[in-house]
């Protein structure tokens, strides 16, 4: 909330809805002129929004919409919108959805393959792990999860669905963790984390959207307005920082130019240096919080978009 900046009559937009605690903060910072958009295309995280819009009172200033966040700049447009005050971005995978065995999100817990943020899609992780081949396995464990054992874990997995299909999440995971050797099962991380996280990034498409998102939101802020962009691993967060990186130095002339020629212009600037992680206190409150750094990224003022 600090990160935003919020100002009481600006317009916001949170990208990752979810059950709507960041939403609910962003609410009651604002006046009766601010107004909110919260994007989702869970319809649960709607559900639970909606509760809490309603207890707030603030059917008024508050909006719902369905939609991947990739959509953004769409959404703008539909809304008759031009640009908006700030933006937040929680990315990956939230809480409740991982908490219900049902999604199929959760290697510690029985549940489908499923691992679907919009239920209404056809992929489903039931079907990465049973059709596709045993060389995109091995893609996307490496290329999405950052899996030195991806090639053999996928083997293992061909092994298996060859005498029947793979089904749950539970049977994934013994499976993930029968292939790993013995240094990979002594890591403090659970063996089926990586693999899991991959699988989960196929079927969402989410690289593809956050690199969408990037490309669209600075565009579409008012001077002085803020991008905060949470991320939980390491290919999200790198993502975010060259982005933000490339905003704030565009410049493409070769070092050795006494003057820019290219006439790329910084947009903005980012608010930190570094990522803004969590305390230690926060840490023990929720465990969770340790894999997170926000981001944040500012769009230059008044003065400089005159010129």
């Amino acid at each position: 909330m600090e990160a935003l900046n919020i100002k009481k009559d600006g317009i916001y937009v949170d990208c990752t809805a979810g059950g709507g605690g960041h939403s609910s903060g962003i609410v009651e910072r604002l006046g009766e002129n601010g107004k909110l958009i919260s994007l989702d295309k869970d319809d649960e995280a709607l559900a639970a929004c909606e509760k809490k819009r309603e207890l707030l009172q603030a059917q008024d200033k508050w909006v719902l919409v369905k939609s991947d966040f990739s959509r953004f700049g769409e959404v703008l447009e539909e809304m008759n919108i031009e640009k908006v005050d700030g933006v937040l971005a929680d990315l990956g995978v939230s809480s409740h959805q991982i908490d219900t065995p049902d999604r199929g999100f959760s290697y510690l817990q029985e549940g489908p393959l499923d691992m679907r943020m919009n239920g209404s899609q056809k992929l489903t992780a039931e079907i990465v792990v049973n059709e596709y081949s045993p060389e995109d396995l091995a893609r996307i464990f490496k290329d999405y999860g950052e899996e030195r054992y991806a090639r053999r874990i996928a083997g293992v997995i061909e092994k298996h669905r060859k005498t029947a299909p793979i089904r749950s999440t539970s049977q994934l995971a013994d499976i993930i963790r029968s292939a790993m050797p013995k240094t990979g099962k002594k890591e403090d991380q659970h063996p089926a984390r990586r693999c899991f996280q991959a699988i989960r990034i196929e079927v969402n498409n989410e690289l593809e959207s956050v690199e969408k998102l990037l490309s669209v939101v600075p565009s579409k802020l008012n001077a002085q307005g803020r991008f905060a962009v949470i991320s939980f691993h390491s290919l999200e967060d790198r993502l975010v920082k060259e982005a933000f990186r490339k905003l704030e130095s565009p410049c493409t002339c070769p070092r050795e130019f006494p003057m820019c020629v290219c006439g790329k212009r910084p947009m903005g600037k980012q608010v930190n240096t570094k990522p803004i992680i969590a305390s230690d206190k926060e840490v023990l409150e929720n465990k969770r919080s340790g894999c997170a750094k926000l981001r944040v990224f500012e769009r230059n003022d008044e003065e400089w978009l005159r010129q």
